[in-house]
């Protein structure tokens, strides 16, 4: 498969009369997208405010993050199965809107939902402080179930991303980045010398607000499977979830997956990147058992020489992380397993919740019990009265001065498990 991903670099957003790109600049009508996003008789109210990097603003209790697209060539449309038919996706060309975010926040729908400041010492854990946010504040109607709650914000969420997106269609892209891969005897032929080398992408799908979508299929629902990586980058998996806002993969994460870009860039120079496995996290032993054996068999199908596996969340998928290792490390592939840690506030305690020794190649992205004071803010979007009881949270997290006192866990994409984020580890 090949896409063109046609990059449209955003300097600025304001509201305007019309909704348009000019000049670098997005304008956004906002009477009209708020009609365009609404309807949805869940909730009962919709505001957009706007965030841009450096403001004193905070934005909270973050439930997605979503980049604008829209598909201009080839089969299929903006998040397939969901928004546009069920049509595979991940060829022709794409436009995206770069810089910019849609983010959708309001009344908490579960406990892990986060923070994104646009400044201060927050800001330097999120990678979505950089963005110009276009925030999505939704409040449902009262006495509205959760599971309703969050999948009417996750609805609105996409709209948003889709009516934004849709701007971008006749733009003349900024830069356009092709990203290749061919069939699997197509590509060994091609690269006879390179190792070969495939991603093993865990999912979180251990329900109960922990939920991603595939083609608009609940992932727990499925057996591991093969996708091109491009299909992933044009939208073929979104986000359902509340798990820690630090560890979760937003939508963003989905479109812009930073271990499927550096696989890309090694492609046909230092490795052949041969494609995506993507695996479910589950909850009973005997759903953890099928879909590692299936993994693992899929990787030894491809033939791979190595795998890079990410996780998602922590915990009970930690389990499912080392099980994937193991078994794909049993059929001759080296593995390296990409993580996050939970390590207590002080880093002593044991980082993960399963281990064993063939996991000896791992990428860590921070350890998420490390505490950090973010000070008051001029604006909030959206509401701190939640910020006590959201993971990462405490009694007394909010203080008097508006200041809070949170571990990273609470700040989105702070220790995100595919690298989308601003911390980094060295070894010594």
């Amino acid at each position: 498969m090949r896409l063109e991903l046609g990059k449209i670099f955003i300097k600025d957003v304001q509201f305007g009369n019309a909704s348009k790109v000019e000049n670098g600049v997005l304008y956004v009508n906002k009477d009209e997208m708020i009609k365009e996003i609404g309807g949805d008789e869940h909730i009962k109210s919709i505001e957009i405010g706007l965030a841009h990097p450096g403001e004193e603003i905070r934005i909270t209790p973050v439930k997605d993050v979503i980049e604008p697209r829209v598909k201009v060539e080839g089969p299929g449309g903006i998040f397939p199965g969901i928004l546009s038919k069920v049509e595979t996706v991940g060829t022709g060309r794409t436009h995206a809107l770069k810089n910019v975010a849609v983010v959708t926040a309001g009344s908490i729908v579960g406990f892990q939902e986060g923070i994104i400041d646009m400044t201060g010492p927050g800001a330097e854990y999120t990678p979505f402080s950089q963005n110009h946010n276009i925030v999505v504040v939704c409040e449902p109607v009262d006495g509205l179930k959760q599971y309703d709650h969050e999948a009417a914000v996750r609805m609105i969420g996409l709209k948003s991303a889709q009516y934004l997106g849709e701007l971008a269609r006749s733009l003349q892209p900024d830069e356009v980045q092709v990203y290749e891969t061919q069939p699997i005897f197509e590509s060994v032929k091609k690269y006879p010398d390179l190792p070969k080398v495939g991603y093993v992408y865990m999912l979180q799908t251990q329900g109960l607000l922990h939920d991603t979508y595939v083609y608009g299929v609940d992932a727990k629902k499925i057996v591991p499977t093969l996708l091109y990586p491009t299909e992933i980058m044009d939208g073929a998996i979104i986000s359902g979830n509340c798990v820690s806002a630090c560890d979760k993969n937003p939508t963003y994460v989905h479109q812009n997956n930073g271990i499927i870009e550096e696989l890309y860039e090694k492609h046909g120079k230092e490795i052949n990147f041969v494609g995506v496995i993507i695996t479910n996290e589950n909850v009973y032993l005997a759903d953890k058992e099928r879909s590692s054996n299936w993994t693992a068999k899929l990787c030894k199908y491809l033939g791979l020489d190595g795998a890079v596996v990410s996780q998602e969340g922590f915990g009970n998928p930690d389990t499912d992380l080392i099980m994937n290792c193991k078994k794909i490390e049993a059929e001759g592939i080296d593995t390296v397993i990409v993580t996050d840690e939970y390590a207590g506030r002080d880093g002593a305690s044991q980082s993960l919740a399963d281990a064993d020794p063939v996991a000896n190649a791992v990428v860590t992205n921070g350890n998420a019990n490390e505490v950090i004071v973010l000070p008051p803010m001029k604006k909030i979007i959206g509401s701190t009265q939640y910020v006590d009881v959201i993971a990462g949270g405490f009694d007394g997290s909010l203080r008097a001065d508006g200041s809070i006192e949170v571990e990273i866990q609470a700040i989105t994409g702070a220790t995100n498990e595919t690298g989308y984020v601003k911390l980094s580890s060295k070894g010594y």
